[in-house]
């Protein structure tokens, strides 16, 4: 699984990498948590507010930092 975190670096794009790490060992999901700081980069895969989390290539999440237990629901397709 690849999880993507869209963000500058700001502190909530920090929590929202921290809450994603989290819910993925909750969950024991092997994945790669990648960091896209780009403006152009971040944009081009379609995300109009930051912090986003994008799963599997598709953003789930946009404009606000979700709980652990909001991303491991995502995770397991709830």
């Amino acid at each position: 699984m690849k999880l993507e975190i869209l963000g500058t670096g700001c502190a909530k794009c920090e929590a929202l990498t921290a809450n994603t790490r989290a819910a993925a060992n909750k969950l024991g999901i092997e994945c790669e948590i990648i960091k896209v700081t780009g403006l152009n980069e971040i944009a081009s895969r379609g995300a109009m507010l930051t912090p986003a989390l994008s799963i599997d290539g598709h953003i789930k999440v946009s404009g606000k930092v979700p709980s652990e237990d909001e991303i491991a629901a995502l995770l397991a397709g709830d």
